[in-house]
């Protein structure tokens, strides 16, 4: 019992730890899949950003023409216009290091003419960060020397190793020494000591725990980041150090994305130096993608070219002839190979033509043949058509000589059933009168011989006959003769009476007894009565009285 609990156990617990490692492989794949579409968004965005660059430099300087307006007040004072001039230097210092400079120089007037020593310092240490920037390290060193720090005020402390560490950092890069980067980290730790600006203070200790503490360094990053909004300046740098941070981790696709992020905020504000780009472009050439590697060195060397960030420059130009020459070669191979499939296409499509024309050709031939068949099952269709209207219109002749014929039939045996009546009539009639004849009944015969009853009771049949023969005939004619009339003038029959005199003189007439001698002689009155009947109709005809008969005749 307790054996098969465990092997039931076993298997449960098996079952579970599939089912686990499933769903981690599937979690795994999707996140996979979620970081490859996130990395293809942000590329596609980065590179319609450098295509709009012209863009958020107009926006930039339309930006910078609006603090230089402020200096066209004539009642501005030396104070005010220094702090104009400072705001510009801030615009100015990662855009166009020479009119920073300018900038720089009036405030470095305005200080001494204010005998400001708190404006001089700062001024001066402006003077140094923008010439190390634009690669006059004498100069700046200059500058630098004649400053010492016990002299400055705790507030420009952070300014003064800021500036500092900024020369020895770009100095490394454009002669790189051990030494110089020592000096770069001793005045990175000094300006720890005194930084006072919180955001400045977080973002160089993150700088600082990459390679001592990554986990506190990704806190204090990700700190920034949720303090920040997207797309700032500081946000760019934020997201810079952010991507240094998995380049120390090795998490290459991390890198990959802020570094975009941190390109992408860069050229949206119109920041020329752009270390985040540069290294994209490095890594790009590293995974032997040389259209964008090409292109965002391009970007950078532009940036380089318009700004006067000389220190930048030594940086790009160490590894943009290899990626040129690399980027050229591709260009050359890529070329060779469409003249190639040019050539190939273009042989295929004489080729294809050729057959084309061939097809055409028959297709020519086929053409006519189909047309001429079409032709002739045309006129065939015609010929059957015409030949179904003939045999309709026989069909309908045929039915029609069937129902004339049926027509006649019914009729003559009516015809000689009606004078086989009359026959049998007349013989028991002259029967009747030969026995009262026989019996010398002389008042009795010239009594019947004098009486009309018996004319009366048959011309009353024949009419009754007529009637309901012709109504067989034609059944509507009634209703079809009085639409013919005004409304108030139509014949209303009597019950149980089919035709009256008036209708009769018009069934004869649709009969086609025109004669009104022969209507007379049938109906037993004068002609001018049959005369005063027609008149009286036609007189009563809503439509011309002319046409009236003709009408009747067509019913």
């Amino acid at each position: 019992m307790f054996t098969c609990f465990c092997y039931s156990m076993k298997l449960k617990y098996s079952y579970l730890k599939r089912r686990i490692l499933l769903l981690l492989i599937t979690l795994g794949i999707g996140s996979v899949l979620y970081a490859s579409n996130e990395l293809k968004i942000l590329s596609d965005s980065l590179h319609k950003m450098i295509d709009n660059k012209p863009l958020y430099v107009e926006k930039k300087e339309q930006r910078i023409n609006q603090i230089k307006h402020l200096l066209r007040d004539s009642a501005i004072t030396p104070e005010l216009e220094y702090n104009i001039n400072t705001q510009l230097y801030n615009e100015y210092k990662k855009f166009v290091v020479d009119s920073a400079l300018h900038y720089v120089d009036r405030n470095c007037e305005i200080a001494r003419q204010l005998n400001d020593n708190y404006l001089i310092y700062q001024s001066s240490l402006y003077h140094s960060l923008l010439y190390s920037m634009c690669g006059k390290y004498r100069e700046a060193e200059i500058i630098l020397k004649n400053i010492k720090s016990s002299e400055l005020p705790q507030s420009l402390l952070p300014l003064y190793y800021d500036t500092h560490s900024r020369f020895w950092q770009y100095y490394s890069i454009s002669a790189p020494n051990n030494q110089y980067r020592k000096q770069y980290d001793i005045y990175q730790d000094s300006l720890l000591a005194v930084n006072q600006t919180l955001f400045n203070y977080k973002l160089s200790r993150a700088y600082y725990y990459i390679s001592r503490d990554s986990i506190k360094s990704e806190n204090i990053i990700r700190e920034l980041l949720d303090m920040e909004k997207v797309g700032t300046p500081n946000y760019a740098m934020i997201t810079h150090s952010y991507a240094m941070l998995n380049r120390h981790l090795k998490n290459e696709d991390k890198m990959k994305k802020y570094l975009m992020m941190s390109a992408i905020a860069d050229i949206g504000n119109a920041t020329r130096e752009t270390s985040s780009l540069q290294t994209l472009a490095l890594m790009m050439y590293e995974e032997n993608n040389l259209a964008d590697a090409f292109k965002f060195t391009q970007s950078v060397i532009n940036d380089v070219v318009s700004s006067g960030i000389h220190f930048r420059a030594m940086e790009i130009y160490k590894f943009y002839s290899i990626i040129n020459a690399a980027y050229q070669t591709e260009e050359a191979k890529s070329k060779s190979n469409l003249i190639t499939f040019l050539i190939s296409t273009s042989v295929t499509l004489f080729l294809l033509i050729v057959l084309v024309i061939l097809i055409y050709i028959q297709m020519k031939k086929t053409l006519k043949i189909k047309q001429a068949l079409v032709q002739s099952n045309e006129e065939l269709l015609k010929l059957n058509e015409k030949l179904n209207g003939m045999n309709s219109q026989l069909n309908k002749k045929n039915d029609q000589l069937s129902e004339i014929n049926m027509i006649k039939e019914h009729y003559i045996a009516q015809f000689f059933d009606i004078c086989f009546s009359y026959i049998y009539k007349m013989e028991k009639y002259q029967n009747g009168l030969y026995k009262i004849a026989i019996n010398k009944c002389y008042d009795e015969l010239i009594q019947k011989l004098k009486s009309s009853a018996l004319i009366d009771d048959e011309l009353n049949l024949l009419y009754a006959r007529f009637d309901k023969v012709f109504l067989d005939l034609y059944p509507t004619f009634v209703d079809d003769f009085n639409a013919l009339l005004k409304s108030d003038e139509q014949i209303v029959l009597k019950q149980d009476a089919l035709l009256n005199r008036e209708l009769r003189i018009y069934a004869l007439l649709r009969l086609g007894i025109t004669d009104s001698g022969k209507i007379a002689n049938f109906l037993r009155c004068s002609i001018s009565t049959v005369y005063n009947y027609r008149t009286k109709m036609r007189n009563k005809a809503a439509i011309d009285r002319d046409e009236f008969e003709n009408k009747i005749i067509i019913l």
